[in-house]
Parts: structure tokens; C-alpha cells; sequence
């Protein structure tokens, strides 16, 4: 039995079938109409979310299995103080695998330690968010046709990013990457991610607080909210929310097949004037992340499709 707490519990190999098999499911659906008839996914989800849930539930429905689970803590025992590792004995005991999303760092590694079905992670905090990792390369790799010689900028809230650090950590594993930080000094990348990641690894990159000054540059271009959520003071995010907002004028300085890509939602750091510019795929990246949910689904359930 296997777990997807971090992108890293992959390797590059298991990671291209993953993304093999993905890009499969989206180009013959019907092939893996009832890969799951009689399974059950649980989605365990102790804080609010639009997209990470209805996609890993979408993704299981389109596989022809069921769901069950709940979408806030407050309408689960542990608002009576039920455990995680109570939690999860017991859904162990009703669903074939789980994806669970906790507002504390390492609560799925705690489930994964006592479940008796495979858990993914589906956001841990401010830690790691594999799915959305695993949803930005396949994004990556079928509009640019690849995952390695890529300049990548990152804008935005760096410091309590989780999409941000699960992605990095991802992408150092490919040759010829460079990233373009671009953020606040409040907000920059934690330095447990610049030295341990980026600098043990030699993975090239930079430091700045302009948008404008690098976009013309960029192959990707990476926009995060500012999470309001993940403050403890209000006044600080007020300041810095409005820090970083992508419109027209901005995109002209960029080049013409520059990606614009956000893990949602926005809240204004991407005007909506960019919505019909072609480079912004934001909205296709929504859907690559039902594929390969269902890839993943089919890979930890250990289910094997003929010719897929």
C-alpha cells in the first residue's frame, strides 16, 4: 500500500507514467468509464476548498466510483475532539482510499502512519500540496511539450505558499530550470527552501520584487494570492495583499508563448481583463487536474486498465 504526501514520493519515472497515464485518460475517457465500480474514495477535508475537492470527487465519479466524506471540521467529530488517527481507523473501515486536507503541517503523514487504505494528501497547511504539484505538470508538460529548459517565475505569496514549495521541490528534479522569485521581502521563499532545495541542488535562480522587470524573460509565469488565511496579523495582509496584480499592461511585456498558470482561487492578483488572453490557462489547468487525480486514484489503487 502506498501514500502521496509529497510530490517527492514519486520519482521522475513514476511520476512520467503518472502523467502518461493521465494524458491517456484525457484522450479516451471512455476507456476508464467503470475502472472503479465498487470503490469508494473518502475525502477527508478539515478546512475550506472549492477545486481540490469537486476534482478529486469528480475524478472518482468519472472512474465510476463513489464518495463519501465531509467538507469542514466542524461537521466531523472532530468537533468533539475525535483524532486524526481516530479519524482515519475509522473511515479505513468504509472507503477504499482517502484524500484528506488539514490546516496542520504533517496530519496526513500522521493518517498515513494508521490507515489501512492509501492516503493523499490534499493540502497541509502551509507545507505541501502534491495533487496541485502533479496538476501544474501535467499543465507544464502538455502545453510546452516539456518539464526540463524552462525559466519559471513565481509571484507572489512565497512564504506560506504550499503550491509554490510543493512545485519547486518537484521541479528541481529537471534539468536546465531556473526560477525568477518574485515577491515582497516580507513574502519571500522560506530559506529552508533557498538553501536546502534550491542552493544544495545548484538549481539556478533569482530574487526580485518587480514583476515588470523580469516578465519579458519568463517561459512560465506562476501568480499566488496572498492568503489571508495563513496571516496572524490583519493589518500586514491588508498592506500586502494588493502587492502583485497581473493585467494587460503587464502581460504586453511578456513574450508571446509565456504560460500565465495560477492553483486558484484568485481573488484580484490576475485581472479579469487576462481571462481571454491565450496565454492565460488557468482554467485549463482545472481540468488537467481531474486527469490526473484519476491517474493517481488508478495508481494507488493498484487498478490496471488494458492498452492504457
Amino acid at each position: 500500500m502506498r501514500h502521496l504526501l509529497s510530490p517527492l514520493d514519486l520519482s521522475v519515472e513514476e511520476l512520467d507514467t503518472l502523467l502518461d497515464l493521465a494524458s491517456d485518460i484525457e484522450q479516451h475517457p471512455d476507456k476508464y468509464r467503470h475502472a472503479c465500480d465498487g470503490k469508494k474514495l473518502a475525502t477527508l477535508f478539515y478546512e475550506p476548498s472549492t477545486r481540490t475537492r469537486l476534482s478529486f470527487e469528480a475524478a472518482m465519479l468519472n472512474l465510476g466510483g463513489n464518495v463519501l466524506g465531509f467538507s469542514s471540521a466542524d461537521s466531523s467529530s472532530a468537533a468533539k475532539g475525535e483524532s486524526v488517527s481516530d479519524t482515519i481507523r475509522i473511515v479505513s473501515c468504509y472507503a477504499d482510499i482517502c484524500a484528506m486536507r488539514h490546516p496542520k503541517e504533517g496530519a496526513p503523514l500522521v493518517a498515513a502512519s494508521k490507515s489501512g487504505i492509501p492516503v493523499i494528501n490534499a493540502g497541509d497547511g502551509g507545507h505541501q500540496h502534491p495533487t496541485q504539484t502533479l496538476t501544474d505538470l501535467m499543465t507544464i508538460r502538455s502545453l510546452k511539450g516539456r518539464l526540463n529548459n524552462l525559466v519559471i517565475g513565481i509571484c507572489g505569496d512565497l512564504k506560506f505558499g504550499r503550491t509554490v514549495h510543493s512545485l519547486i521541490n518537484a521541479l528541481v528534479r529537471y534539468t536546465g530550470i531556473k526560477f525568477v522569485l518574485i515577491s515582497p521581502n516580507e513574502l519571500r521563499i522560506p530559506s529552508y527552501i533557498r538553501q536546502d532545495v534550491l542552493e544544495k541542488k545548484h538549481v539556478e535562480y533569482q530574487e526580485v520584487e518587480r514583476l515588470e522587470d523580469v516578465i519579458g524573460g519568463l517561459d512560465l509565469l506562476y501568480m499566488t494570492r496572498v492568503q489571508k488565511e495563513r496571516f496572524f496579523n490583519e493589518e500586514e495582509y491588508i498592506r500586502l495583499k494588493d502587492s502583485y496584480i497581473l493585467n494587460a499592461a503587464k502581460m504586453a511585456l511578456a513574450g508571446k508563448d509565456m504560460l500565465v498558470m495560477h492553483p486558484l482561487p484568485r481573488v484580484n492578483e490576475i485581472s479579469v481583463e487576462v481571462d481571454d488572453d491565450e496565454r492565460a490557462v488557468y482554467f485549463k489547468q482545472v481540468q488537467y487536474g481531474v486527469y490526473v487525480r484519476m491517474a493517481l486514484i488508478l495508481t494507488l489503487l493498484n487498478i490496471n486498465i488494458p492498452d492504457a
